[in-house]
C-alpha cells in the first residue's frame, strides 16, 4: 500500500503533530558542561577561540556555578590549568593541586552538582603530551602508574566520577583496580574509549595550554580513518570496567556513536568538542548560519545517532531553550 493512501506529510502538517511524533528529543538531562579551572586568583579570562567560554580561578567561579545549577544542568567536567608544569605532570596527584582544590570547593558549596574530572596529563606536563616521555613518545605503563595516583587524589577530594582521556592501553583496568583497592568502589569511570587524533581540538589547546611542544598524539589517539578499531577499544574498556564509554569528537564521528550504541549495552557519551563549538559560533557571528538552529540540530543529531550523554560547551545555551 502506497500513495495516494499513504501520505507521510499528514504527520508534518503543523508543529503540534510534529512534536507528538518526534523520535529524538534533546533534554537538559543529557548535558555535561566542561569547566576550565586555573590556579591563581582574580581570573576570569575568555578563551579567544571559544567565545563565551572562560578560564576561572575559584574566587571567580561562583556566578558560573550558580547559573549551571539554576539551569538544572546535572554535571560538570573539570579541566585544570596549574601554576607550574613539570615533565610528569605531578600537579595531577597533588592533594592541593588545582583540580583537587576545585573539587573540594565545588562539593563543599554545591554538593548536589555532579563533578566529573578529566584524567590526563597534557595540561600539566611541560611538554604537553599525555604522560611520561621515553624516547620522544609516551611510555604507556609508567603513565598508568601516575594515572592511578591521579585518580586516587581526585577520589579523596570528592570527585563523583573520573574520565580518563589519555588513550593509554589498560588505563580503565588500572583505574578500577586503584579505586577499588582504596575503597572507592562506587566511583564510576567514563572512559574516552574512542578518542581520535582529531584536528577539531585546536581551540581546546588554547583553553587548556595543552599544545604538544613537539610532534603529535597519533601514537596514542586513534587514526581518524578507523572504525573497527573504535569497537575494539570500547570492548576492551568495558571488559576492564568502564561504566560509560565516550566518542570524541562527536560531529564527524556520528557513525562511530551509532555503531557503539548498536553493539554494546552501556551508556554512550559524545563530546561536542571545541572545534565544533567554535565553527558554529564563528559562522553564526558572520551571519552565514542561524547559530541557535544549527546548534540544536547538531546536538539532536548526536542524540539521534545514539548518544545518551552529550558533553558540550553549548550546555548553558541549550538549557535556556529547551
Amino acid at each position: 500500500m502506497g500513495f495516494p493512501t499513504v501520505r507521510p506529510r499528514r504527520l508534518r502538517k503543523n508543529e503540534s503533530i510534529r512534536r507528538l511524533v518526534r523520535e529524538t528529543k534533546l533534554s537538559v538531562d543529557d548535558l555535561i558542561y566542561p569547566l576550565f579551572i586555573e590556579a591563581g586568583k582574580n581570573i576570569k579570562k575568555e578563551i579567544p577561540s571559544m567565545p563565551g567560554i572562560y578560564r576561572y580561578s575559584l574566587d571567580k567561579i561562583d556566578e558560573e556555578l550558580k547559573e549551571i545549577i539554576d539551569l538544572n544542568i546535572p554535571a560538570v567536567l573539570l579541566f585544570g590549568i596549574p601554576l607550574e608544569k613539570d615533565e610528569v605532570g605531578s600537579d595531577t596527584w597533588n592533594e592541593n593541586g588545582v583540580i583537587q582544590t576545585a573539587i573540594k570547593y565545588i562539593k563543599d558549596k554545591y554538593p548536589d552538582l555532579y563533578v566529573i574530572t578529566d584524567v590526563c596529563f597534557c595540561e600539566y606536563t611541560s611538554h604537553g603530551h599525555c604522560g611520561v616521555l621515553y624516547c620522544n613518545d609516551v611510555d604507556n605503563d609508567k603513565t598508568l602508574e601516575n594515572t592511578k595516583k591521579q585518580v586516587i587524589s581526585h577520589a579523596k577530594a570528592g570527585a563523583d566520577m573520573v574520565a580518563p582521556s589519555g588513550m593509554m592501553d589498560g588505563v580503565v583496568k588500572a583505574i578500577r583496580q586503584a579505586l577499588d583497592e582504596e575503597g572507592f568502589t562506587d566511583i564510576p569511570i567514563m572512559s574516552y574509549s574512542a578518542k581520535y587524533a582529531s584536528s577539531y581540538y585546536g581551540p581546546f589547546r588554547d583553553a587548556a595550554d595543552s599544545t604538544p611542544s613537539f610532534g603529535d598524539r597519533k601514537t596514542y589517539q586513534m587514526d581518524v580513518a578507523n572504525k573497527r578499531e573504535a569497537l575494539k577499544e570500547v570492548a576492551l574498556d568495558i571488559e576492564e570496567g568502564a561504566d560509560i564509554v565516550m566518542v570524541k569528537p562527536a560531529l564527524a564521528y556520528l557513525d562511530i556513536i551509532s555503531d557503539i550504541k548498536q553493539n554494546f549495552n552501556v551508556p554512550v557519551a559524545a563530546y561536542n568538542v571545541s572545534g565544533e563549538y567554535s565553527m558554529i559560533k564563528a559562522a553564526g557571528k558572520l551571519g552565514w548560519i542561524d547559530q541557535q538552529k544549527v546548534m540544536l540540530e547538531t546536538l539532536t543529531a548526536m542524540k539521534r545517532a545514539g548518544a545518551d550523554i552529550i558533553i558540550t560547551y553549548f550546555a548553558k545555551e541549550v538549557a535556556r531553550l529547551i
